[in-house]
């Protein structure tokens, strides 16, 4: 682990040249979400039930218990494998991070999120030119002479980076805005040497401050359904699940969002929310 100095710290647009970076960071952040996502489905009752019934038909071709039992998990597992893309995904989306990173960075490019804690210490943050340690020349000409369609810089959303001088430590992923008073976030992802110095909280911060001032007044969460570690964070922040409050019932603007569901009907996301 690693000391951040959290006023040193720029909340940005994603450029261009950051793609290959972002992609790197976003899967180190997922590695182990989809097979804890696939253990937490296997482990339902209903599936164990299926699998169970699968192993008893094996049985009376296969002359091996071990068999029977092992080749409808492990065909599970593979069907799972394929049509589970969310676990390393855009959280609330059906949308892959690849082409969610690949299509988000036009904009403002020089637009940066406030930083509360520049208003505690009174520095001014300052970044240094970024260093090229993921990528070659040819990636970057591949991502360069990449064809983006109208339809998805329309859709695409925002991808905030949090640039410590000119390295990239943690990023912010938010949906595109679909509805006027509500936004999403959909991924959040510290570097690993930065977990545990306040780099989620300040980014979830810095969002929420902009979404404030373009007039939102609530933000929603997709967290990985095992996650217990994501679950903790957004409660320490402020935010609550979806479901818990009795008043609920009477907001339609909570009708709008689910969570994410996969194999049978079990839910894939918890969902959080937060009014600002």
């Amino acid at each position: 682990m690693v000391r951040l100095e959290l006023d040193q710290v720029v909340m940005r647009r994603m450029k261009e040249d950051d793609i290959e970076v972002v992609k790197a960071l976003v899967k180190e952040g997922c590695e182990g979400t989809e097979n804890r996502l696939i253990l937490h489905i296997l482990t339902r009752p209903l599936c164990l039930f299926i699998l169970a019934v699968f192993s008893s038909i094996l049985r009376c071709l296969v002359h091996s218990f071990i068999l029977a039992l092992a080749i409808p998990v492990f065909l599970l597992i593979v069907f799972l494998k394929i049509t589970m893309p969310r676990s390393t995904g855009v959280l609330g989306s059906s949308r892959p991070y690849w082409d969610y990173v690949g299509s988000s960075y036009r904009g403002q490019q020089d637009e940066t999120l406030q930083n509360p804690y520049c208003r505690i210490s009174g520095k001014t943050p300052g970044t240094k030119k970024q260093r090229r340690r993921i990528g070659s020349k040819d990636k970057d000409k591949e991502t360069s002479s990449e064809k983006i369609t109208e339809e998805r810089e329309q859709a695409a959303g925002q991808v905030w980076v949090a640039d410590c001088e000119g390295d990239i430590v943690g990023c912010v992923f938010r949906e595109s805005e679909t509805r006027p008073s509500a936004r999403r976030i959909c991924r959040l992802v510290t570097g690993c040497w930065y977990r545990r110095e306040g780099l989620g909280r300040l980014l979830v911060q810095s969002l929420e401050l902009k979404e404030r001032e373009s007039g939102a007044r609530r933000v929603y969460a997709h967290v990985p359904y095992p996650s217990k570690v994501g679950e903790a964070f957004f409660r320490k922040v402020g935010y609550r699940q979806l479901g818990e409050a009795a008043d609920e019932e009477d907001d339609d603007e909570m009708k709008n969002e689910t969570p994410e569901r996969g194999f049978m009907g079990y839910p894939l996301t918890k969902v959080f929310y937060k009014d600002l």
